[in-house]
């Protein structure tokens, strides 16, 4: 079961160097006052937008129910 609250823990994940490079820029750029941004900070904010936004559009708003299992690498799965 993963950890809850504010716990931090490594997550490694794929992304276009474009988008990665865009991100680091940004987190550079307003490391200082007022916006104190890091990569984490901007990624975790980014997530949770996202997360609110697809539990608005398909589950009522809801947190998703708890997976059984680790997600596995590769492609997506079918619906």
């Amino acid at each position: 079961m993963p950890p809850f609250g504010n716990a931090k823990i490594r997550a490694t994940l794929y992304l276009p160097a474009d988008v990665l490079d865009e991100a680091r820029n940004a987190a550079v750029h307003l490391a200082g006052n007022p916006a104190r941004l890091t990569l984490t900070k901007l990624a975790e904010n980014a997530l949770r937008a996202e997360l609110a936004r697809l539990k608005a559009l398909y589950n009522q708003g809801r947190d998703f129910p708890p997976r059984d299992e680790d997600l596995r690498g590769g492609r997506p799965i079918a619906a």
